[in-house]
């Protein structure tokens, strides 16, 4: 089987596993990515230099060719923001050597290395954006030598070919630009079996990019609904009478998009929520506060112990910000985090199970945050 065409039939197999195997979170989801740099082998010239001695030849340099450019492409399924299986295609690049010797000939050897890879792949989040990962995985390479002589040396078998399977590892840094685009830094060692029984290293050092499929930036809030002025009354009519005194006014409930509030799977106000929140802080401005009730909703999707954790967190992010903006103790506020319950889409209205970007498209209106305000003005 072609190497480029196994690549695509075992990432597929390898990542369908890793979805099923774990129940979908707010990290989850799959991405893919290319990175490229430079590949750096370890040629033995002592192993070279026997092989020559045993030939009757003695060498007297030898010239090494051990930098070349490398690349990889591959895909994953980041199962939560700690673990990620992933699988792709490399190709280390080719290296070689020329070996002069006496009696007067020279010996001429390259190397060409590719192959497929499937990875665990560890990370540790440093900030909202910036993380650290580590690797480990197995390996199927390719190892393509070529041999010539000159000279008195002389090469009876130049073409050899060997396929086997090995093991990588390795570790980098990652920069989110985005929810979708990712930077990596990232150093490799790949463990390799040559086609004439000698066994080495090679390093890759590559800067890539990444991208997460279904990520999509968040959609604004639209601003709370202010009611209109009511209409002036017509002229010389006569003075009403006294109004009864005024009955305590009903809470008034505001309604924000989680998604406008939030960066996805995370419980710390972003810039924009910020926003809005200090408009609706703006329009409350000289209330008497009785009790502020904050309740965070999430979708029906992941396992309600998160999902529970998570609401909760939005709402007391909310609530803080509120309390500070406002000047109010917090003893007048109420939090409560609800883990899917009484959703704002019907029953029939999005359909399925699984974590796709239709169904997390559709379910958009469940994840929200309410501020009911009650007051005595």
């Amino acid at each position: 089987m072609n190497l480029r065409k196994a690549a695509l039939t075992v990432s597929v197999f390898a990542l369908a596993l890793s979805a099923s195997a774990f129940a979908a979170t707010d990290d989850s989801g799959w991405y893919t990515g290319f990175s490229a740099g430079q590949s750096r082998a370890k040629i033995d010239d002592t192993k070279i230099d026997a092989g020559l001695l045993a030939e009757g030849f003695t060498t007297t340099s030898i010239s090494n060719d051990d930098r070349h450019f490398g690349f990889k492409a591959f895909g994953g399924y980041q199962v939560d923001k700690y673990f990620a299986v992933e699988s792709g295609y490399f190709d280390l690049g080719e290296f070689g050597f020329l070996a002069d010797t006496q009696p007067v000939g020279a010996l001429n050897g390259t190397i060409k290395i590719k192959g497929l890879n499937l990875d665990a792949v560890g990370s540790l989040p440093i900030t909202a954006k910036f993380s650290a990962f580590a690797r480990v995985g197995f390996i199927y390479a390719q190892a393509k030598d070529n041999f010539s002589g000159s000279g008195l040396v002389t090469v009876t078998d130049p073409r050899r070919s060997k396929r086997d399977p090995n093991y990588k590892y390795g570790a980098g840094l990652q920069y989110d630009f985005t929810q979708a685009f990712g930077l990596r830094l990232e150093a490799e060692r790949y463990r390799i079996d040559d086609a004439v029984g000698n066994k080495g290293e090679i390093d890759l050092y590559s800067a890539g990019l990444l991208y997460r499929f279904g990520r999509a930036a968040p959609v604004a809030a639209p601003p709370p609904v202010v009611a209109a002025a009511p209409a002036a009354e017509p002229p010389n009519t006569p003075p009403p009478a006294p109004p009864p005194p005024p009955a305590p006014p009903k809470p008034q409930r505001v309604t924000f998009s989680a998604d406008s509030l939030f960066d996805f799977g995370k419980a710390s106000v972003k810039p924009a929520g910020r926003q809005s929140l200090d408009q609706l802080a703006r329009d409350l401005k000289g209330t008497q506060f009785a009790v502020i009730r904050v309740v965070g909703y999430s979708d029906r999707i992941g396992a309600q112990a998160y999902n529970q954790n998570l609401s909760t967190r939005r709402a007391e992010a909310v609530r803080d910000y509120l309390v500070e903006s406002l000047g109010i103790p917090s003893s007048k506020t109420e939090v409560k985090g609800m883990d899917g319950a009484d959703p704002v889409t019907k029953p029939n209205e999005c359909v399925g199970q699984k974590r796709t970007p239709k169904l997390i498209a559709c379910l958009q209106p469940d994840r929200r945050v309410e501020v009911e305000v009650s007051g005595t003005k």
